[in-house]
């Protein structure tokens, strides 16, 4: 015990010795992986990314307007009550006071990830806490389903149940303000964090994200939307420049925030990297632009930990607080605190910008009801000083029920020659192969962070994990099963050594044989097997490609299961004809084993769907990570502009291995009677020369209000309860420079045999529309028809119908 916490001390004082890049690290970015005992073996090298010009200009840096000043919150519809409180609570305090409100009292001096300290007996302070998976590094809390498994159940209901329950969770550890949800857009496929995110869809990402803000929220807890914006790899994340085009940033990587924006979202956390040259968090054009102004955002920004690089730049951009409040970990040295009040007293911020800095951060404190009753002491601390905090406080309940229906619902059935579902009454016996199938060597909480490959995949690493309770391996749920059905389990855990008469004893004769391969990501300041977050290659890990040809070799029946952040590589062994099944299942949380045992078996009928594309060959995506770039600035150029994931794809009319929305079932859906129906007038002449600058342009009701309402009915056409994912997509006109296909709505349908139910849809004037920069407002396409199709992958243009 006294050398492990020899190890322990050593490590955390290298924590102090090195700055850290995370949201809330807890360790030395350069620590040792703790997989470093396993080969290193996992494919190929990251790609060198050839620089390409932004819009083919490789002279000029693009840049952004300026846009000043911050609007100040305006306080109406929802907001208005809190934000009246708030005005008259801030306007009660000195300078130095308000000042407090937008400052962190610094990493590690406070029991949460970030704390702003309590002000007299009037605000009792609020404690800020990762993650979007639920409460982390704490004990006594639930370990819930990736965001991007969320995304695969392409239910709205249970995103939002999900939300309730984290929120549940968060409050009731005392925590106010949740880092949740991550509504980056997964831009390229091997992006670190893709995973905690809802995948490659502007309006998949916009609605789970949404219903998560909605469901934290309703819990009384203040929901954080992130990383803002266009923060999509992890390498040179603190460094790079992201530049993109306006039509880009609208259409793609701004509309999750606008729903987050009509969903309440209490506050919106700024990402670490510059925005056509500009950092983040002191980006005008961002912040005081697109943010408050164009989406009048009501709430508070506040800065990824150590992603704030300035002090007036910053306030003057649109900055409200400063996260974790010192510069760099244990400086001790603030952008804001008393440097915000000496350029107050300088003239140099203007003291009506630090008035709105404060009033919208304890609006959201009001806004959520926090102030009333009594809200839960913090009981837990982050970083393990000693403090007394009490006995710890389980606030789990029975959400393990509703985190092994997540796992099940967001369990993608890729390909089924006949072999799913198993029949366990039929069975004599079945292999369980792969060191994905069993449990960690070293328990699974036994790397910082998650910051390995252990045993079954439940979860990414980095500041976005959390403790797991429990995991259940896919291993012990089938032997489980099996013990109740009365079929063997035979298995074997070890991926290295699968050539030998041992392995063939296990793997041949069995009725089916199961694998269980894994790719893994995460946060950049850990690497794993030389992975810096983000993934060098889109093959499974640990050789699990030779596992499977190995198994397929000797079982003619080999069904295999993915875990992984996002898309795999499987065309090593997707056509060999003993590969029967394929499964993703993601990253499904504490319930791992049971989620998959339970649709592997059919007690639960899969629904899920493919939230983003699956290609051939890596080089098809068309966008990819900046792996090697000795700039002082790595410019990375968005040339692709819309057409990301699918929409690319369609573009360039090349063949996806799944297409973004693909997903099987053990039943089958027939779509039948297409309506469509105007609700309003669907004409934009009235509205076309509205103000791009006024507060609110791209929120106001008129444009979001429903102009069309669009049914079609689905049958249930086999023999089983069954969930279908109706997906309506619109097909603009070809003069409109959109995709083929875009996304606009999604529904699912449960139907017992020989049920029909209709799948209801509404279309706004802002779906109908595109971004339009020259005017920099939303226009529908001014020649041409445009269609809704609609089906049940992005490649299935079932019906389609004009407008």
């Amino acid at each position: 015990m006294k050398v492990r916490l020899a190890v322990l001390a050593a490590a955390l004082a290298s924590v102090i010795a090195q700055d850290t890049s995370a949201d809330a690290p807890a360790t030395n970015p350069n620590a040792p992986t703790a997989n470093n005992d396993a080969p290193a073996d996992i494919g190929e090298e990251p790609p060198t990314v050839k620089p390409v010009a932004f819009n083919g200009d490789s002279e000029h840096l693009p840049t952004h307007p300026d846009v000043f000043p911050t609007p100040q919150t305006p306080g109406v519809g929802d907001w208005a009550s809190a934000t009246g409180k708030a005005r008259d609570l801030v306007y009660s305090l000195s300078i130095e006071e308000r000042v407090n409100l937008t400052t962190g009292v610094g990493w590690s001096n406070g029991p949460c990830v970030g704390n702003i300290a309590p002000i007299r007996d009037v605000f009792p302070g609020i404690c800020l806490q990762d993650g979007p998976l639920g409460v982390r590094e704490v004990d006594g809390a639930s370990a819930f389903p990736a965001g991007i498994n969320v995304a695969a159940t392409f239910d709205k209901n249970l995103a939002r149940a999900r939300g309730h329950a984290m929120g549940v969770e968060f409050k009731e550890k005392g925590v106010h303000v949740a880092l949740s949800p991550s509504i980056d857009l997964a831009r390229a496929p091997t992006g670190g964090r893709n995973w905690e995110g809802f995948g490659a869809d502007p309006y998949v990402i916009g609605e789970m994200g949404a219903k998560t803000v909605s469901g934290l929220q309703s819990a009384g807890v203040q929901a954080t939307a992130k990383h803002y914006l266009a923060n999509n790899q992890e390498h040179y994340r603190t460094t790079s420049s992201s530049n993109l085009d306006e039509r880009a940033a609208h259409e793609l990587y701004l509309h999750p925030y606008l729903r987050a924006v009509q969903a309440g979202v209490a506050s919106v956390m700024c990402s670490y990297n510059h925005v056509l040259q500009s950092y983040a968090c002191e980006n005008s054009y961002l912040l005081n632009g697109l943010l408050k102004r164009e989406l009048a955002f009501q709430g508070y920004v506040q800065s990824d930990w150590q992603a704030q690089y300035s002090g007036t730049p910053s306030a003057l951009g649109g900055l409200d607080m400063s996260m974790p409040g010192d510069s760099t970990f244990y400086s001790g040295w603030s952008y804001f605190g008393a440097n915000l009040t000496e350029a107050v007293a300088n003239g140099t911020v203007p003291e009506e910008r630090v008035d709105d800095m404060a009033t919208r951060i304890v609006a959201g404190w009001f806004m959520l009801g926090q102030d009333e009753g009594e809200y839960p002491p913090v009981n837990f601390d982050f970083f393990g000083k000693g403090r007394e905090n009490g006995p710890v406080k389980d606030v789990t309940h029975d959400h393990a029920d509703l985190i092994k229906e997540i796992g099940s619902a967001s369990t993608v059935l890729l390909k089924n020659d006949g072999a799913l579902p198993l029949n366990g009454d039929s069975l004599g016996a079945i292999a369980v192969v792969g060191d994905d199938a069993g449990p960690a060597a070293k328990g699974p909480n036994g790397c910082v962070d998650q910051a390995c490959v252990d045993g079954t995949l439940a979860m990414g690493w980095g500041s976005g994990a959390v403790k797991l309770p429990y995991l259940v391996d896919p291993l012990a749920a089938l032997e489980e099963r099996g013990a109740q059905d009365g079929f063997g389990v035979d298995n074997w855990l070890n991926n290295w050594d699968v050539n030998n008469e041992v392995f063939e004893g296990v793997v041949s004769g069995k009725d089916a044989a199961l694998v269980f391969v894994n790719s893994d990501s995460g946060e950049g300041y850990l690497t794993v097997q030389g992975n810096q977050g983000d993934r060098n290659n889109l093959t499974a890990w640990n050789n699990g490609d030779e596992v499977v040809k190995s198994v397929a070799e000797k079982n003619a029946n080999t069904i295999v299961v993915i875990h992984a952040p996002g898309q795999l590589d499987v065309e090593a062994w997707i056509e060999h004809p003993n590969v029967t099944a394929v499964l993703w299942a993601g990253f499904p949380g504490q319930e791992s084993g049971n989620s998959i045992t339970d649709v592997l078996f059919g007690y639960f009928n899969p629904s899920g769907k493919l939230p983003f594309t699956m290609a051939k060959q890596r080089e098809d995506y068309g966008t990819e990570v900046v792996y090697h770039d000795t700039s002082p600035i790595p410019q990375i150029n968005y040339t692709e502009s819309i057409f990301v994931d699918y929409r690319h794809f369609q573009q360039e009319n090349i063949e996806p291995r799944f297409p973004f929305g693909h997903g099987l079932s053990y039943t089958t859906f027939e779509l039948s009677g297409l309506s469509i129906e105007g609700v309003q007038d669907q004409d934009l002449e009235e509205h076309a020369d509205y103000d791009a600058d006024m507060l609110g342009a791209s929120v106001q009701e008129w444009l979001h209000e429903p102009a069309y309402k669009v049914t079609v009915d689905v049958t249930n056409t086999g023999d089983v309860l069954g969930g279908e994912i109706v997906q309506l997509y619109l097909q603009f006109p070809r003069e409109s420079g959109e995709p083929p296909l875009v996304l606009r709505d999604f529904n699912k349908v449960v139907l017992e045999p020989g049920q029909t139910k209709s799948a209801e849809f509404t279309l706004s004037l802002y779906d109908l529309s595109t971004w339009h920069s020259e005017k920099r407002q939303w226009r529908r396409p001014e020649e041409g028809l445009t269609s809704v199709v609609i089906g049940t992958s992005s490649a299935d243009e079932r019906m389609v119908q004009s407008l």
